[in-house]
Parts: C-alpha cells; structure tokens; sequence
C-alpha cells in the first residue's frame, strides 16, 4: 500500500471496506470478553505473561520453527540449531515490544530498528538498518516480489508519517495496515516476519486496543496457518478493496483467535489447572 503523496487520513476509507466494520466490531466483543474475566482483576500479569510467551510460539511458528507450548517453556538455551535461534529472536522481540511503546508514537522506524537488532543479535553489519540497494533477503515464508530500496526507503517514511500523524481509522487497521506493509516491503534482510509481527503487537497495545497485550494476534496468525496467511498477504500487495479487506480481516481473525486463547487461560487458572 503506497501511502506517498496520501491524503490526511488515508487509512479511515480503509474502516468502511467491505466486512472490515464487522471484522472491527467482532474483534472488540472478543477483546472485552477476555478483559471482562472475572481472573483478569487479580492475575493480569499472568495472563499477559503468558500471552507473550504464546504469542512468540507462534510468530516462530509462522517463520518456520513451529515448536509445542511447552517446549518453548522448558528450555532456556536458544543458541543451538536455526530453529533454536528463532524462537530465540520472537522471544526477546516480545519482551522488547512492551518497552517501545512511547518510541513508537514519534519515532516508528527508529522502534522498526531496534525491533530487528533484537532479532538479528550477533548477526553482522547490516541489522538494525534497511537494506541497500542490491541486497538479498531471507525471508522464505514470503514469495512476492521483492521492493527496490528506494521503493522501502519511500513507504516507510510514509508510513511513519501516518503513525505520527494518528488518525481515525480503528486499531484493528492500523494494525493490519503496519503489518501487512512491513512484510510487503522485508526491509530487512531478515526477519521481517518477526519483526511485522512484533509491530502489529505495538499498535495493538499502544492504541488502547489491547492496552495489556494478553491478545496475542500471532498465535491467531499460527493457528490459520501459513498458507492462509499467505494467500491474506497476497490481497493486501494486490492493492484492491477485496483484497485490504481480505488482509485485515484476516488480521483481525488472528486478533479473535489470540483473545480466545487467553480466555481459555483465564478458564485454566479459575479451575486451578494452571
């Protein structure tokens, strides 16, 4: 979505497209249920503890490592095989993206950078910048055709420009919106997919949405699986209203998915089985 040369409030159309108006209320009934727990006035910071852990399974799911619950809990070393390091790389982006949020209202690329040096950690020279012309990315979850630097360079700053400037349009879009760009883009050499997952978490949580972050999109995103994410992908580059509406409604079925799962913690907890 180019969004160079845009209007005001470009993404506001995007609010009245097709299914999204639904899409954004349903989100909301999802995210009041969970906060509405009777468990959530005296166990939040467990449920958002968990929510983390569970939300960065399935962002290294999605990239590849698609390792169980509890083997993510037990472990405590994630230097070892590609896998390892993954997982690895979405745990520390989620406990980083909570300590961004003041950042990212007036400096979004510079939360874009930090977000991918917490990823890449001991990689070389070129993390925690965008990539320069003629560089390749590894991305292999992500097939479309790759954005030329000056393209990135481009609609990145545009999107920060819609960042900063706040706007109308409802959380769930804006998420969808920063989501779907960054992945659009892999500005990075690597771990775009982390790191466009780590972002829709911020926008989520900073735009009073899920202002406790125990609605973890990503384990929605891992649950529809890759290739429905994909194809999702696919309708946002396209550009077309059914497309954006296919992509946000997607995101915000993620959103659904990551409340449920935290319902069903709440449940646990309240029964005494967690």
């Amino acid at each position: 979505m180019s969004t160079t040369g845009a209007s005001a409030d470009p993404l506001a159309a995007l609010g009245s497209l097709p299914g999204v108006a639904d899409s954004v209320e349903s989100v909301r009934k999802y995210v009041d249920r969970v906060y509405g727990h009777r468990i959530m006035r005296r166990r939040s910071n467990e449920i958002t503890s968990e929510a983390a852990l569970r939300g960065a399974r399935g962002s290294a799911a999605l990239a590849g490592a698609d390792w169980a619950l509890e083997e993510v809990r037990r472990r405590t070393d994630f230097s070892g095989d590609d896998e390892a390091r993954m997982v690895g790389a979405a745990l520390r982006l989620t406990a980083e993206a909570g300590q961004l949020l003041s950042i990212w209202r007036q400096s979004p690329l510079r939360v874009l950078a930090r977000l991918h040096l917490v990823a890449a950690a001991g990689g070389g020279d070129d993390i925690g910048r965008p990539r320069l012309a003629g560089e390749t990315v590894d991305e292999p979850l992500i097939e479309l055709p790759l954005p030329d630097a000056d393209e990135v360079a481009g609609r990145l700053d545009g999107l920060a420009r819609l960042i900063i400037d706040g706007g109308s349009a409802p959380a769930l879009v804006k998420a969808a919106v920063v989501h779907g760009e960054i992945l659009a883009l892999r500005p990075f050499r690597s771990h775009n997919g982390l790191v466009a997952r780590a972002a829709e978490r911020i926008v989520l949580v900073g735009s009073g949405l899920d202002p406790k972050s125990i609605c973890p999109a990503e384990v929605g995103h891992a649950e529809l699986g890759r290739a429905a994410y994909r194809a999702a992908l696919d309708g946002y580059v396209s550009g077309t209203p059914e497309g954006m509406s296919a992509w946000i409604t997607h995101c915000g079925k993620a959103v659904e998915l990551g409340a449920r799962e935290s319902t069903a913690v709440c449940e646990a907890l309240q029964r005494g089985a967690a």
